[in-house]
């Protein structure tokens, strides 16, 4: 099968790309080398991430006039974060991205999330009491400033991360330049079935970010299942002479899943490209789907009386109080 996906905008997206949320100071950049080096052509990257300077110096030593890489050889993703939702923000917001990856475009520009928090520096503007200090500007509203970034060049196309099927159709609803994107947790613990055949019906393709189950959330608990070490995975993998790992990132692009598995060891970046040269048996497709219970591990939370509660649940655009 083909290693890129057609996306509605007609550009051709890697199947496979490399994540670099969570991957420290120090680490994104050599990661990013490795992974260009291995042959990946696509990195997705996220203001959030704070890390898109690391990333941008790594591109600059392997992309344009004179080095291996041509620029429209590598699809490049960022992320608009949730406190640069006002319209006025947005085209601030993309072009600092742009500068921190020493980038004259994007790729792809997604809605991190499709809640606004109260404008200014700080990621995570709080309260005293620790609560977020949410804004009120809608989705669509964001979604409009987001067009422009289209109309001027700066980015190719625009996406959305984290949205529901109904917020979906919403911002399809008001749309000039479609979405063709939706970024979303996904893993055969959640494999958003319903989702994907959703998105897949208005043209939008999935993208899975922790598609291995992303053991490494610092808040992982040891009583939480871990998908790696799942024994009808652990079967499937000794029957092909794969690994695990390598076992769902085939099961996610033969649904035509793009997935970003993120890693900063080298023999593991190299190892999650090598998925195209197998294939999973309708029947293994079946025994990995087998696996979902609906298991979401990436949701915004804060610890109380001892539990993770959902953080931003209390938001009118929250977007996982849908069924799905």
């Amino acid at each position: 099968m083909s290693s890129f996906v057609t996306l509605s905008s007609g550009q051709r997206m890697p199947l496979v790309g490399l994540g670099t949320w969570k991957s420290s100071p120090g680490q994104v950049k050599q990661a990013v080398l490795a992974a260009l080096d291995f042959g990946y052509r696509h990195i997705d990257c996220a203001a959030a991430y704070s890390n898109e300077q690391e990333v941008g110096d790594a591109l600059a030593e392997r992309v344009g006039p004179g080095k291996a890489l041509r620029r429209d050889e590598v699809f490049v993703t960022s992320k608009l974060w949730n406190t640069k939702h006002h319209p006025e923000d947005v085209e601030q917001a993309c072009r600092s991205s742009l500068a921190q990856l020493g980038l004259s475009f994007l790729d792809l520009y997604l809605m991190h999330w499709p809640m606004a928090f109260q404008r200014g520096p700080e990621l995570m503007p709080k309260r005293a009491d620790g609560s977020v200090c949410y804004a009120d500007t809608h989705y669509r509203d964001t979604w409009v400033a987001m067009e422009t970034l289209v109309d001027k060049g700066l980015v190719k196309a625009i996406g959305l991360s984290n949205f529901n099927a109904r917020q979906t159709d919403d911002v399809l609803s008001i749309a000039k330049h479609k979405p063709v994107v939706n970024q979303v947790e996904c893993h055969p613990y959640l494999s958003q079935a319903e989702l994907l055949s959703h998105c897949r019906s208005v043209a939008v393709c999935v993208t899975a970010y922790s598609p291995l189950g992303s053991g490494d959330r610092p808040w992982a608990s040891p009583s939480e299942p871990c998908l790696l070490e799942e024994p009808k995975l652990g079967a499937i993998a000794r029957r092909l002479h794969k690994s695990p790992a390598q076992v769902i990132l085939r099961w996610h692009v033969q649904r035509g899943v793009v997935c970003i598995p993120k890693s900063v060891t080298p023999s593991r970046i190299q190892q999650n490209l090598q998925v195209f040269d197998f294939s999973l048996s309708e029947s293994d497709m079946v025994e990995v789907a087998s696996l979902n219970h609906n298991q979401r591990f990436i949701v915004p939370a804060v610890e109380r009386d001892g539990e993770r509660v959902w953080r931003d649940a209390e938001h009118p655009h929250f977007p996982f109080l849908d069924s799905y």
